[in-house]
């Protein structure tokens, strides 16, 4: 036997004297990038495998120093894969070691954009070093990503109020919220965006000179937030 106190649990999908309404709230944004990352790969070659580990120690150390040089314009500098690997020629019947090559790659994660287009033009003017980037992005916890969460709630709730309102109804209460999540559009084969620059230098300067900064457009980021929302509402006029 039921005790008539004890409260039964409300239905899945309402009743008529408390129907419910579900709706879903979007929000989508442009702001401009806060950061922007860059790629370097730097290479060395050498007959032997010592001068050619030389040259792309000294390289390196060339780059991280240009690169460190630019202090807080520069919030992350990350060294990533390494390698020394010989080039093998055909000799008689068997194999020779031609050269050694090297190669190490760089990653930077710059928040001054007008530095940035300065540090682009300079590593690309360096010896056997190329760029490749810059991919524009926002932080993890930029404030953008916020403010499109609160959109998409305010999106839902005027949604299911329009609708309400065109059952003669008005809201009584939320009975869910859920967060499908607000995340940056930027694709992720973030190999050749929209916008993106791509330059390579192979022989070092040709002149004293210094070569001009490169004038770079940041490109604009686009955040989406969805919520599922369901509220209850007093019965219709029908």
């Amino acid at each position: 036997m039921t005790d008539d106190a004890t409260p039964r649990p409300a239905a899945p999908y309402g009743t008529p004297e408390v129907p419910r309404v579900a709706v879903r709230g979007e929000a989508r944004i442009e702001v401009d990038p806060e950061i922007a990352r860059i790629g370097i790969s730097v290479s060395a070659r050498g007959t032997d495998r010592r001068t050619a580990l030389d040259d792309l120690t000294r390289r390196n150390a060339a780059v991280l120093d240009l690169i460190k040089s630019y202090g807080d314009a520069v919030e992350k500098l990350e060294t990533g894969a390494f390698s020394i690997s010989p080039e093998l020629t055909r000799h008689g019947r068997g194999e020779r070691i031609r050269a050694y090559h090297g190669r190490v790659h760089i990653s930077a994660e710059l928040n001054d954009f007008t530095a940035l287009g300065e540090l682009t033009t300079r590593i690309a003017d360096l010896e056997l070093t190329r760029i490749d980037g810059p991919w524009w992005a926002l932080r993890p916890d930029s404030p953008a990503h916020g403010e499109a969460r609160r959109q998409a709630v305010r999106e839902a709730v005027q949604r299911a109020r329009e609708y309400a309102e065109a059952l003669g109804s008005r809201l009584t209460a939320l009975v869910e919220l859920a967060d499908l999540g607000a995340e940056n559009a930027v694709p992720m084969a973030m190999a050749a965006p929209a916008g993106m620059m791509r330059s390579a230098a192979y022989g070092g300067a040709t002149e004293d000179a210094a070569a001009p900064a490169l004038d770079l457009e940041p490109q604009r980021q686009t955040v989406y937030a969805q919520v599922n929302a369901r509220f209850t509402m007093t019965p219709p006029q029908l």
